[in-house]
């Protein structure tokens, strides 16, 4: 029986990933493949799981790789003795194919698995999930403008921001090493879940590898027009953390333009201590997929002002549940929406956010919602989605 070892800092259903994991295991399973998960063993408290998991690293590892980020901007280059050991339990599990989601979290030394996996001969999946895997510090860019990373990283704009150094800037030696330790994979496939994100990899040094591009998809049992939604006339915007990159402040911008028969519901945790202005309610974010299915029923339209993103996955919630999507042109977000299912404009003109919501609103919320249902069916599930991968590890352990 062949065996896949997916790898990712958290396993969580409620994490984006974590969903992921779980569901590839399941459906590895079901196709006669042996799962098996690894997993930082200090940040993840998990749940049953039908897939074997591999807890990486204790508490004083991942203090010790938190100290080494936030003091010398070394992050993925402490938990020596947690990753050498991980190394050792892939040896002897011997799997056919080795799936890596992130290593950034705090509990693997990323030069020390690439040296493995370069003379290991497995073939290794990995799904580009951000930007971390080829910039000298941060998780994203577009935010800041800043496109160093296509030659050579340094000074970077973003050192505070995640993974946050507060001290030192090792940027310009970060890049060289992950150059050194990525490129020198040699059965490496990546796979990006948006053509921009495939298009940006493009120019980066890792433009060489094969890579493809499979959407993340949504269970569509679950995000579908749901009764019991709030009344009025509300338009919805959705985060897991709201940060200023997220459109944070352009929410609060456009709560000032609406009618006085509009409301603006924000779920997401919020910055300590931020307040909206008159006319914004605000949710914490529900683990609740079921409630939030009926939020998005509800909604007008999603708002989603976001400055940078690989392929949200709250639009296709939206749309899933038959409910337009109003965004930014940024990332991979415009790429799960056409006239059809909502509208985009520039970033910044939260103006044009407004008067693309009305025209929504003037239009008839109804009016988009078999559409954006049959664009979701067609486009969004997640069985049709993963069932790419499977395939793909059936081409890689067999190649």
């Amino acid at each position: 029986m062949k065996k896949l070892l997916q790898i990712n800092p958290v396993v969580r259903e409620n994490t984006s990933t974590g969903k992921i994991m779980r569901a590839l295991g399941e459906l590895a399973i079901a196709n006669g493949w042996e799962s098996y998960i690894a997993y930082s063993g200090a940040r993840d408290g998990v749940l049953p799981h039908s897939s074997h998991l591999i807890p990486v690293g204790n508490k004083w590892d991942l203090l010790l790789h938190f100290l080494a980020t936030r003091l010398f901007d070394a992050h993925g280059l402490a938990s020596r003795r947690a990753t050498r050991r991980f190394i050792r339990q892939i040896r002897e599990l011997d799997p056919d194919v080795i799936h890596i989601h992130n290593v950034h979290g705090y509990f693997l030394n990323y030069p020390l698995l690439a040296e493995y996996l370069s003379t290991s001969g497995k073939p290794v999946v990995w799904t580009v999930h951000d930007c971390w895997l080829f910039t000298g510090h941060c998780y994203h860019y577009a935010a800041a403008g800043c496109d160093k990373w296509k030659t050579q990283c340094e000074k970077c704009p973003q050192k505070g921001a995640f993974p946050a150094s507060w001290l030192v800037d090792r940027s310009r030696k970060n890049f060289r090493d992950k150059k050194k330790a990525f490129s020198g994979i040699p059965r490496l496939t990546l796979v990006t879940v948006s053509q921009w994100m495939k298009e940006e990899i493009a120019h980066s040094f890792l433009g060489d590898k094969p890579c493809r591009v499979i959407p993340n998809g949504i269970d569509l049992d679950v995000f579908k027009p749901s009764p019991g939604s709030p009344a009025g006339c509300y338009y919805l915007a959705v985060a897991s953390i709201w940060l200023p990159e997220k459109g944070l402040e352009d929410l609060s911008a456009l709560a000032a333009f609406l009618d006085s028969d509009e409301r603006l519901v924000v779920v997401g945790r919020l910055p300590e201590g931020y307040r909206f202005p008159d006319g914004v309610d605000t949710l914490e974010r529900t683990a609740d997929a079921r409630a939030l299915a009926r939020l998005y029923t509800g909604a007008t339209a999603l708002v989603n002002p976001t400055w940078q993103d690989n392929y949200p996955t709250v639009n296709l919630e939206a749309i899933a549940c038959g409910t337009p999507v109003v965004t930014y042109r940024t990332g991979g977000s415009v790429e799960s929406v056409t006239p059809e299912t909502g509208a985009v404009v520039e970033q910044g003109d939260v103006r044009g956010l407004l008067e693309a919501l009305h025209a929504i609103r003037m239009q008839g919320k109804e009016s988009y919602t078999g559409r954006c249902r049959s664009y979701a069916l067609s486009h969004f599930s997640k069985d049709d989605c993963f069932r790419k991968y499977i395939s793909l590890y059936e081409s890689l352990a067999t190649g």
